[in-house]
C-alpha cells in the first residue's frame, strides 16, 4: 500500500487492457481496483462476497439473474451498485468505460462459478499497478 495519494486518472492511464483490473490500494482485507471495460464480461457468481461497482466514466450495464427473474441495471458515470453475494451477474459496457471495484483481496474477477471465460476477460485477482 502506498503512503502517498494515488491519482485514479494516472492509475487508469498506466494500462490499456480491458477487463483486467489493477489494485490501487487496500483497505483492511479488501482491494480497491480500477478497470477499463468494454463489451461483455462473463456470467459469474461470487458465493461468499458482495461486489461493489462505481462507474468513473462511461456507462456500465449489469445483467442479474435473481429469484424474480432476469433484469439489467444501468449505471451511468458516478453511479454505484452492489451485486449481492450469490447473485449470478454479467457486466457489460456498450462503449469504453472505467470502473472502480471494492472486494475482498484474492477475489477472482470471474467469481467462484462462471461460464467459459473468453480471451478478452482476464481471470485474475487483480494486478499490481506498474
Amino acid at each position: 500500500m502506498s503512503s502517498e495519494p494515488i491519482s485514479l486518472a494516472v492509475a487508469l492511464d498506466s494500462f490499456g487492457e480491458r477487463w483486467s483490473p489493477r489494485i490501487v490500494t487496500t483497505v483492511n482485507d479488501y482491494d480497491v481496483r480500477v478497470a477499463k471495460v468494454e463489451g461483455e464480461h462473463v456470467w459469474h457468481v461470487h458465493d461468499d462476497t458482495d461486489e461493489f461497482f462505481l462507474v468513473l466514466s462511461g456507462e456500465l450495464h449489469i445483467a442479474l439473474r435473481e429469484a424474480e427473474g432476469e433484469r439489467t441495471v444501468v449505471l451511468p458515470r458516478g453511479s454505484v451498485f452492489t451485486v449481492p453475494r450469490g447473485t449470478e451477474h454479467k457486466p457489460y459496457a456498450p462503449a469504453p468505460a472505467e470502473i472502480l471495484l471494492f472486494e475482498p483481496s484474492g477475489t477472482l474477477t470471474v467469481g467462484d462459478r462462471h461460464d467459459e471465460v473468453p480471451d478478452h476477460v482476464d481471470a485474475t485477482a487483480g494486478h499490481a499497478l506498474s
